[in-house]
């Protein structure tokens, strides 16, 4: 019963352009606030601007990932850093702090608008201005590291090759090709360990200023404000260390146990962990983008006509950029388009099964945005990341079934056992990356080389038991290639706390796929707008990941890879 679509922002607004943008921002800061309806009315006001203005940046981040080596992109997506971001900042917390002072705030409906003004709330608490510049050069700086790593290409195989592309070699027969493949991009990034390093200690000094200019006690408890961790604490993040430590570490151990009997190795090194441990050919789900789409589109009107119909939508216009490309940034993900409601997914296939696994877990961000996309408050059609990747992870496990899409069903047996393997081997990933953030930065004046000890201390923690011997420089800097340090700092516990939110999701559609899949669009549709332990609710899952709820998990992924063959 809530109005869902204003026509405040003019349809041809320029949203990189202040002096076009600014009369509009004035125009609510001004608006007169007489009840709880004028305030509702502000609030739907509000979002699409900030809708038109947040497309306007998504677009240039989006041209400059696709094109790195591209000087007019690379100077649009600076500029609207560099000029629109502070602006937009500074008027962004005079609006919040005029909503949470208004005094009809406090009339509007707690159910519909409780999660917002928390988040208002606590962003009004935590903003100083002199942090702002400090925001902008951060997110230079990331620009700067995403660049480098768009650089990076190897002479392989007598031709040049993107980091992407290499991929592949790390899944051939062959030891010795794949040693040299190790080797050759390994090589070619600790060419850039000195700059990474500059970038990363200026971040660090930049991070722990913000902190102190808010008052916190350090960096960490200042990202958690900033991220609305309201439903978790640092406590909580332990201790889903320990269940990792616990229950995913052994079983890691156990699966590379088995992998090097298979291969009749007595230790394995780091490039044995992707090759077929029998020696049979790499899985080929695809050639090329067009047979990616195509069969990902079967595999969806099979899981569910609906999901099947959402998933065409985005084959029309420009809303998928899929293969490796030279200047092409790294990784991969999903944009909203927020004025369109549209969203884009970005990656760098190279033939892969985890291409296909990338691109189903992209059309989950996907099917989020566009399940909620009816929501009118822009920031509610931006759900925790917490939640958002329970629809991305979910979609991997659900997509089981149906990957005979790609492969003969011999081929799909392998193709879920090494998802499962990666499940597991990806928590204890994410321990170890959210472990050493949770020591950077309650150790604001650690040296370089103090955090390269202490990253070495944790890779042995909750790290493959492979043998690094010679190897001892590469894994020192394994970090280097975890771009959320660099680009967006203390986030990445949501992807455990995901990964087990999916893994409950996944054990639902074996018992019942009917259900699962009304429970997933049901939430999905929900947004960003309820609390957390909230929004797991609504897709029948538990908001736990402590290390009972991670043993029980584990216990499940156990025994069904006891049932597929390696």
């Amino acid at each position: 019963n809530y109005p869902t679509s204003t026509d405040f922002a003019p349809a041809d607004l320029d949203g990189t352009d202040w002096s076009a943008v600014k009369p509009l921002y004035e125009a609510l800061l001004n608006r007169p606030l007489k009840c709880k309806g004028c305030l509702e009315g502000l609030l739907l006001d509000r979002s699409e601007l900030d809708a038109t203005v947040g497309e306007a940046g998504a677009t240039l981040y989006i041209e400059m990932t696709r094109h790195t080596d591209d000087k007019a992109a690379k100077s649009a997506y600076l500029t609207f850093i560099e000029e629109m971001e502070p602006k937009l900042k500074d008027v962004a917390f005079k609006l919040d702090r005029r909503i949470a002072q208004c005094p009809f705030a406090d009339d509007l409906d707690s159910d519909r608008y409780g999660v917002l003004l928390r988040n208002i709330e606590s962003d009004v608490n935590l903003f100083r201005e002199e942090n702002i510049p400090l925001q902008v050069e951060d997110t230079k700086l990331g620009q700067q590291y995403a660049e480098l790593c768009g650089a990076m290409t190897v002479e392989f195989d007598g031709e040049e090759k993107t980091l992407p592309q290499m991929g592949p070699f790390m899944q051939v027969v062959d030891r010795k090709i794949r040693q040299q493949a190790f080797q050759v991009v390994a090589d070619r990034r600790l060419q850039d360990v000195e700059q990474m390093d500059t970038i990363f200690n200026r971040m660090i000094e930049l991070r722990n200023t913000m902190a102190d200019n808010a008052e916190h006690e350090d960096y960490r408890s200042w990202s958690f404000q900033a991220k609305h961790r309201f439903d978790y604490t640092p406590a909580t993040c332990e201790s889903f260390h320990r269940g990792v430590r616990e229950n995913c570490v052994p079983l890691m151990h156990e699966n590379n146990r088995l992998r090097g009997k298979a291969m009749q190795v007595d230790t394995l090194r780091p490039w044995d962990l992707d090759v077929d441990p029998l020696g049979r050919s790499p899985l080929k789900p695809f050639d090329g983008s067009q047979e990616l789409i195509d069969r990902t589109s079967r595999l969806f009107h099979r899981m569910d006509p609906s999901l099947g119909d959402l998933f065409d939508t985005m084959r029309e216009g420009d809303a998928l950029d899929l293969e490796s490309r030279k200047g092409k940034a790294p990784g991969g993900y999903q944009y909203d388009r927020e004025r369109q409601r549209l969203p884009f997914i970005f990656m760098n296939a190279a033939g892969l099964m985890r291409d296909v696994d990338t691109m189903i877990h992209e059309a989950g961000h996907a099917f989020h945005s566009m399940l909620s996309r009816d929501e009118a408050l822009v920031s509610y059609r931006h759900p925790p990341i917490e939640f958002a990747e329970v629809a991305s992870m979910s979609m991997e496990l659900i997509a089981h079934p149906f990957l005979d899409e790609f492969l003969p069903e011999d081929q799909a047996s392998r193709a879920r056992r090494t998802h499962l393997e990666g499940v597991t081997s990806t928590l204890c990933w994410v321990a170890t990356i959210d472990a050493f953030q949770h020591w950077l930065y309650t150790h604001p004046h650690h040296t370089q080389d103090q955090r390269d000890i202490y990253w070495l201390e944790l890779h042995a923690i909750y790290g493959p038991d492979v043998s690094w011997e010679g190897l001892e420089n590469i894994r020192t800097k394994l970090w280097h290639r975890q771009l959320h340090l660099f680009e967006v700092p203390f986030y990445y516990i949501e992807y455990g706390i995901a990964q087990l939110g999916a893994l409950q999701m996944w054990l639902m559609y074996r018992e019942d796929p009917a259900r699962a899949i009304e429970c997933y669009r049901s939430a999905m549709s929900l947004g960003g707008s309820k609390p957390l332990p909230e929004l797991f609710e609504a897709a029948g899952l538990v908001f736990d990941f402590s290390p009972v709820m991670i043993a029980r998990l584990m216990g499940e992924v156990e025994a069904e890879l006891k049932r597929l063959p390696v």
